[in-house]
């Protein structure tokens, strides 16, 4: 008996996004169930960074820095409009980790992982160099290196629609309510958003939940007593513009733990990440009071001008599904990722996927693929490490002469309008404004250079079905709309 696809993934975050654009590519029938957004919960609550991780030297986790530090620029040229440079600016601080240890880990990140567009380090003298116009007086000395940022819930959501293009089905608003063992297939239970329940059947079942992966395997999948991750809570704040340069600082805290402050969205300052065990539901996760002076303490120990409660205009948490290796600490706990393959030979088989981080997500698409090969047979090869996001097919050093482009063909839009959607959506752009040669030709106005052919894309083409898809994953404006302009939009999509 035939199955309806090849592999069936549970969670639509970076991991399963990417598995699914992977393995599409390769010629896998894929089907992929989200029960929530694509990107609604760890994959749109990091720190937005693409990154070796300097500071897992310290815990010896040289082959994921490795790895990770290669993936730098693989994604870079993947994806050129939602990844970019970004140098890093870290503040010497005498009383925690000696200069000469710091050197040594910059050097082994710099020629680690074969860098060809990163610049290298270098050395700040704060007292001249203009990074040093906010940061205290008794920082005199920085080092500055090089790492990327990128637009995470955008990532997660070109993986699926890459995907999709390839072929593979995919479900939002879709849970997986029961998945079984028939024969030699998976059946799977789905409950779509209107309540109907459609039944499909796998060759190999993916668990790429997340923060739900042990969920999926005690209710869904019915194997009971699973306990494989550690719930780590990350908070971060936005904080009006705290220095008018492109660069970010990396800060070292009293407690030897580091944090960052990051440019957000043209007008803001992003300082995060908070580490915390997180006990409870995934879906119930919120700043706490002592992240929030924890942050605004680390900062202010670093910034002239201090960092309160009341500069906060918006805070945002996730909880990450580290890989439990028996940390004592939840900043100690491994960012590797475990893939783990479950059923006797003789039946269809379940891979989980433990831990992970956004920068080495193809890295750990291609492993699953190698396990997906041994469990129903390979079909092609990998694929990924030299192909391109939708959007992103121009020069990932070029991005300025892109943006030109559009200014030049487009030349009503507002100049940071011109640059938000360029970063958005790369060349894809051209889809949404088409043959415009006014503001009107895009429809509706709802504030700050979010229209309606905008909106009607990203309904159309990025699975959007709430305002909360837009405010807060497909754009970042919430953190600007005002109340009636966020109305306005609420009122144009219910009436679609």
């Amino acid at each position: 008996m035939s199955s309806d696809f090849d592999i069936f993934v549970i969670g639509g975050g970076i991991n399963g996004c990417g598995i699914a654009r992977d393995a599409t590519g390769r010629g896998y029938s894929v089907c992929l169930a989200e029960m929530n957004d694509l990107a609604s919960g760890t994959s749109s609550g990091s720190t937005k960074l693409i990154h070796g991780g300097l500071r897992y030297l310290e815990h010896y986790e040289f082959r994921l820095v490795r790895e990770a530090l290669i993936e730098r620029e693989v994604l870079l040229n993947m994806a050129p409009h939602i990844i970019w440079p970004m140098r890093f600016v870290l503040p010497h601080h005498s009383g925690i980790r000696p200069a000469w240890l710091i050197r040594l880990g910059l050097f082994l990140y710099d020629n680690l992982g074969g860098r060809k567009i990163l610049p290298h380090t270098k050395v700040l003298n704060l007292k001249t160099d203009e990074a040093g116009v906010p940061i205290q007086d008794q920082f005199t000395k920085a080092f500055e290196y090089s790492d990327c940022w990128v637009n995470d819930a955008r990532f997660v959501v070109l993986n699926a629609r890459d995907a999709a293009d390839r072929g593979a089905e995919i479900h939002t608003r879709t849970k997986v309510v029961s998945a079984r063992r028939e024969g030699a297939h998976w059946s799977i239970d789905m409950l779509h958003s209107n309540g109907d329940v459609s039944t499909v059947t796998s060759r190999v079942l993916i668990n790429a939940g997340g923060p739900w992966v042990d969920d999926i395997l005690n209710l869904t999948i019915a194997q009971k007593d699973a306990h494989n991750i550690r719930l780590v809570q990350g908070s971060h704040i936005v904080v009006k513009k705290k220095f008018t340069h492109e660069r970010a600082y990396f800060f070292q805290n009293a407690d030897e733990r580091i944090f960052f402050a990051i440019p957000y969205e043209q007008e803001y300052t992003l300082i995060g990440t908070t580490d915390q065990d997180h006990k409870g539901s995934p879906s119930d996760v919120v700043i706490t009071d002592a992240e929030i002076d924890y942050l605004c303490e680390g900062a202010s120990s670093y910034f002239k001008e201090p960092v309160r409660r009341d500069d906060i205009v918006w805070s945002y948490s996730a909880v990450r599904p580290l890989y439990d290796d028996g940390a004592s600490k939840a900043q100690e706990a491994t960012r590797d990722y475990v893939l783990r393959v479950d059923g006797d030979d003789d039946e269809p088989k379940v891979i989980n996927i433990f831990g992970g981080k956004i920068t080495t997500y193809r890295k750990l698409a291609e492993s699953m693929l190698e396990k997906i090969g041994e469990a129903i047979g390979i079909k092609g090869a990998p694929w990924t490490e030299k192909s391109v996001l939708p959007g992103g097919d121009f020069d990932a050093t070029k991005f300025e002469d892109f943006l030109s482009d559009v200014r030049e063909k487009y030349p009503f839009l507002e100049q940071a309008q011109s640059e938000r959607m360029a970063r958005a959506y790369g060349t894809k752009i051209y889809n949404i404004l088409n043959e415009a040669q006014k503001p009107s030709d895009l429809g509706e106005d709802f504030g700050e250079g979010l229209t309606e052919a905008e909106v009607r894309y990203q309904m159309e083409f990025e699975w959007v079905c709430d305002i909360e898809d837009i405010l807060w994953r497909r754009t970042k404006l919430g953190i600007r709309l005002s109340d009636a302009q966020v109305n306005k939009l609420k009122q144009w999509m219910e009436n679609k």
